[in-house]
């Protein structure tokens, strides 16, 4: 029986290394497009970018030109406060961008060490799991043999 026993196992454990490996050679080619996405989506980040100083720089230059050519008196106390609001609104635009990358890198670190808190307890499971099947077969068994004599 010992014989049928360990014939079984085999294709089993077959079985089980064919399904690890095709999963992690699944992952493995996943990752490597991964790269290539990143930079796809960093190069298309970048020219958004362009793209949005291009459409800021024509649209200002229109509006200037088309103002200096109509002769409208403006009063200077107004430019200058519209000028100083401006910049006030503008440092603090700047300032709540700069927060919200801080957080949002914090938020991707903390998600990393998460994975790897996760990584070491289904390590842990895996054992105890382990641990408890050796521990329940080796008792079988030994009722088993008890049985059987």
């Amino acid at each position: 029986m010992a014989d049928k026993i360990a014939k079984d196992e085999t294709p089993r454990t077959d079985a089980f290394d064919a399904v690890r490996e095709n999963f992690i050679r699944t992952v493995d080619e996943i990752a490597k497009a991964q790269p290539q996405y990143l930079q796809s989506f960093s190069n298309l980040q970048l020219d958004y970018i362009q793209t949005t100083k291009n459409m800021i720089q024509t649209a200002i230059s229109a509006q200037k030109q088309l103002a200096s050519n109509w002769n409208v008196p403006t009063a200077m106390p107004y430019t200058d406060l519209y000028v100083k609001q401006s910049t006030e609104m503008t440092n603090n635009v700047i300032r709540s961008i700069g927060i919200n990358n801080q957080l949002t890198i914090n938020a991707l670190d903390a998600a990393r060490e998460n994975l790897k808190i996760y990584n070491r307890t289904v390590d842990a499971v895996t054992d105890f799991s382990t641990n408890v099947a050796k521990a329940w077969t080796a008792f079988y068994s030994q009722a088993q043999q008890q049985f059987t004599r």
